[in-house]
């Protein structure tokens, strides 16, 4: 029988951190459907770690060669997604990320007329291939007429890549580029709505599951009615369990994949902050004791802190101190460990 045990390690095999991983950058991304961007080296390495290679060279080269880009394709929220999802998810999951537009345009004192001359700048200094960072992005805007002083700016730029315009893809140096989404991604795919609302009840529970209905509404920032409409649309090619009384849904070769690897899901490891394993699920509680919950976003001020997860469940954070040969990687663990804390340092040199 399965228990709630079960489900962390069975998420931990979904999401390529145990068992097979992905061959390749953008198939671990395509996995997860998208992986949590906010801190952009930490998504870096999240998407590192699932991979067969482990290396960041190889997630940053996603970027620059297009297959995988960053943007904010729900819940106002930065993810890196494989480039050729993006403008589906978008038009699936966007409506309801704009619904606060007029409101919060109110409280910046911005117009809509503003932002839409914001977009012709953009366009502008984009077109045939150009591409600007963030601070010269905004300058252009700036300098053409519309002030990006306080978080004018950032609503801006979220605005014109929430409606199909902009998208961060290629790096420099350590730094995301802006490019035009039209022009980076010349071979969208193309879904009508129930095929999407398919597609991302597909691949949301098959690299994220053991997961429930809730858990995809908030995460996709979706509504009930159409995770429900997306799983009909998927029919058998997922599964279900009971466990504790809630169903959970997953890929129904998950189990058996499991058994395979039960005892590499158990091994200790180190996930950065905002991780997919953490950040992925309305509810924690199968891999965190509610108990502990506020240790990994201190002061519920939205920072996930890197975590320690051993045996499919969160049992600590950690952190690097120091600089160069005085670097040094320590835990929090949440319950008195001396074994896993001695391995943490060495956990964390093996990252990539």
């Amino acid at each position: 029988m399965t228990s709630l045990h079960d489900i962390g390690l069975m998420r931990l095999v979904a999401h390529g951190l145990a068992g097979e991983p992905a061959p390749d950058a953008a198939s671990a991304v395509r996995r997860l459907v998208a992986v949590q961007g906010q801190d952009f080296p930490g998504a870096v390495t999240s998407v590192a770690l699932r991979t067969a290679g482990r290396r960041r060279d190889d997630v940053l080269r996603a970027l620059d060669e297009g297959a995988v880009v960053r943007s904010w394709p729900m819940r106002g929220t930065l993810h890196l997604v494989p480039a050729e999802d993006l403008p589906w998810m978008l038009e699936l999951l966007g409506p309801r990320a704009l619904a606060g537009l007029a409101k919060r345009r109110e409280v910046l004192g911005l117009t809509e007329a503003e932002a839409e001359r914001a977009r012709e700048l953009v366009l502008l200094a984009l077109s045939g291939g150009r591409r600007l960072s963030r601070a010269a992005l905004l300058s252009v805007i700036d300098d053409g007429g519309v002030a990006t002083t306080g978080q004018r700016g950032y609503h801006l730029l979220w605005f014109l890549a929430q409606t199909g315009t902009l998208c961060l893809g290629p790096t420099d140096g350590r730094d995301q580029q802006f490019v035009l989404l039209d022009e980076w991604l010349p071979e969208p795919r193309r879904l009508v709505r129930e095929e999407a609302l398919a597609e991302l009840a597909l691949r949301y529970f098959r690299g994220h599951g053991p997961a429930t209905v809730p858990d995809l509404v908030r995460w996709a920032g979706s509504t009930v009615r159409d995770v429900r409409a997306g799983l009909a649309a998927a029919g058998d090619r997922l599964g279900r369990l009971h466990v504790e009384g809630t169903e959970y849904v997953l890929d129904p070769a998950l189990p058996d994949r499991l058994r395979d690897v039960r005892e590499e899901a158990r091994a200790a490891r180190l996930l950065p902050g905002f991780d997919e394993f953490v950040l992925g699920y309305a509810d924690r509680s199968a891999v965190l004791d509610a108990e502990f919950a506020g240790r990994i976003v201190p002061g519920g001020n939205g920072v996930f802190r890197p975590t320690v997860v051993v045996d499919g469940r969160i049992a600590g954070t950690w952190r690097w101190t120091g600089t160069g040969r005085r670097r040094a990687a320590s835990a929090d663990l949440f319950r008195p460990q001396e074994e896993l804390a001695a391995a943490v340092p060495a956990l964390a040199e093996a990252l990539p």
